[in-house]
């Protein structure tokens, strides 16, 4: 067994994955003909001195996810450091309508990359956040939730790839990941709903919420949930900041248009917390966070993040589960391309694979 293998089978690190990268009709007719996520990464300006930006990707290019020869070089990097698999996020806004789907039903139907992976269900809005004349911000999309027929709809749209031998399992059940289960009007009901549809097929569906408060774990258990992902992104900002830094980091956002800094060694203190410690809590790793590209100067920005201190919280992060039976043993990335919200594990010019192979000694170094 090589080493690679061993790393992946010492923790399930699966990474989140953004299809945002090639062009639609709708993002054309919203922001112009040709955009995609590169746009924004592309056209982002320092903010303030010795701010990282724009970033550049190195190895894999400024890449179209249309590219069969992209996706299998995304997966075969990822797999080289350790990855599990891919947790695609998918758009589906109620009454069939979906967008972003193309790189991920490609990867499905061609059965390549021989990669695992999963669905994330990114039920949220997509808007406009400059202000209209209103003094809203302009919907784009708007999520909807039409009702059963439309549930079961979206479970036979996605049955395909839950019956796929590459999707990720636990105990034998395809992993779903629902973003904002406080959106859905019944969530118990939703997931009692597809548990049925599943049911002839002969599988549970692994059920994961996704949120950033503590509080709410014993509703997504009472809902139905088999597990949740623990997102601490900003915790730091509810721990550390007392009124002046509170006042100061609104300065900076508002009136100074620097974003809302934060250093990422203080903040990535509290990316994980005792909950994530119980069998049913996924712990997220985060290698950075800047908004900036896709919000402006308004955006929240962690600033000194380093792969040595990546590694530092990764290695904390994961010793934190180490306890847990392996199939439970999950950590999710956040994320593996996300180029436009600075968190990625791909690699650009100035670290190159320094964020992977942060990774790849944290794994090595984990101890069971």
């Amino acid at each position: 067994m090589n080493s690679i293998s061993h790393n992946s089978e010492k923790a399930r690190v699966i990474a989140f994955y953004l299809p945002q990268f090639h062009p639609i009709p709708e993002n054309d007719q919203w922001w112009g003909k040709g955009f995609t996520e590169w746009t924004n990464v592309g056209k982002a300006k320092p903010l303030f001195k010795g701010h990282y930006q724009p970033k550049v990707p190195a190895d894999l290019g400024y890449y179209d996810l249309r590219v069969p020869e992209t996706r299998k070089a995304q997966a075969e990097l990822a797999r080289e450091y350790g990855i599990e698999g891919f947790c695609y996020w998918h758009y589906w806004f109620g009454n069939g309508r979906q967008l972003l789907e193309r790189p991920f039903n490609e990867v499905l139907h061609s059965g390549e990359p021989d990669f695992p992976f999963c669905l994330a269900w990114a039920n949220h809005s997509w808007e406009d956040k400059q202000f209209n004349k209103d003094g809203g911000h302009k919907m784009l999309m708007e999520q909807l939730y039409p009702g059963d027929a439309d549930y079961t709809a979206h479970f036979n749209a996605v049955l395909p790839a839950f019956l796929d031998s590459r999707y990720i399992r636990v105990n034998g059940n395809p992993l779903f990941v629902i973003y904002s289960p406080m959106n859905v009007p019944d969530m118990a009901h939703f997931i009692d709903l597809w548990q049925q549809l599943a049911a002839p097929y002969g599988f549970r569906i692994h059920f994961v919420g996704h949120t950033s408060k503590p509080e709410e774990l014993p509703l997504y258990r009472q809902w139905g949930f088999d597990a949740t992902i623990m997102v601490r992104l900003f915790h730091v900002f509810y721990k550390e900041f007392n009124w002046w830094k509170r006042a100061y980091a609104k300065l900076s956002r508002i009136a100074l248009k620097q974003g809302r800094r934060i250093d990422y060694e203080l903040a990535s203190r509290y990316f994980i917390g005792e909950e994530e410690k119980e069998i049913d809590c996924y712990p997220t790793l985060i290698p950075n966070w800047d908004h900036s590209p896709r919000s402006g100067r308004e955006g929240h920005i962690l600033i000194n993040s380093t792969p040595e201190k990546f590694e530092h919280h990764a290695r904390q992060s994961l010793q934190a589960i180490a306890h847990k039976p392996y199939e439970e043993r999950i950590v999710f990335l956040k994320s593996w391309n996300e180029w436009a919200e600075g968190n990625y594990m791909e690699p650009d010019l100035k670290f190159g694979r320094g964020y992977l192979e942060a990774l790849r000694r944290a794994l090595q170094n984990l101890k069971i």
